[in-house]
């Protein structure tokens, strides 16, 4: 039973720190000379950043991702403080599924997140307001560990749902 208490305490570590470099992080969209996030451009040649602002056409989008990262990670967080305090206060036999219901609004968040991105990356990535053309990228490894991060949250909830309290 402490390997796997150690296993699912290790596993949403893991997820939360998914969530917090795939929110941080500027790699949701690359090129060969710039990188782009749901907060900021920057070209490579030049080492210059710029926020993303309400100047942008998609600008809703992108606070919509914005958010739901956000919340994403905060429930990922309030999910453990909560798998660790019903550790010692639940009775025996009984399921952590306060904790699993705020791990699946996690998951809920950064697939939500994702999924707008992916299905608004044309629109956002032709805006004028960019100082470099950043239509010619792809999909950065931020944008792949959200994903990544959706299946991990899931996972751990679904985990969480099932795990009783044992001796």
């Amino acid at each position: 039973m402490l390997i796997l208490l150690a296993f699912i305490i290790v596993f949403h570590i893991t997820s939360a720190a998914l969530l917090f470099i795939s929110t941080i992080d500027n790699a949701w969209w690359v090129g060969d000379n710039f990188s782009t996030d749901v907060w900021r451009m920057c070209d490579r040649n030049t080492s210059i950043c710029m926020a993303i602002t309400d100047q942008f056409r998609e600008y809703q989008s992108i606070q919509a991702v914005q958010a739901t990262m956000i919340l994403s990670t905060i429930f990922c967080c309030v999910a453990f403080l909560v798998f660790i305090l019903q550790l010692f206060r639940l009775k025996q036999g009984e399921r952590f599924v306060l904790t699993s219901i705020i791990q699946l609004l996690s998951c809920l968040c950064v697939m939500i997140a994702a999924s707008i991105y992916t299905d608004r990356h044309e629109e956002l990535h032709k805006s004028i307001e960019y100082s470099t053309e950043v239509s010619e990228g792809q999909y950065g490894y931020s944008f792949v560990l959200a994903w990544i991060a959706f299946a991990f949250t899931l996972i751990s909830g679904v985990m969480y749902l099932v795990l009783r309290k044992r001796k």
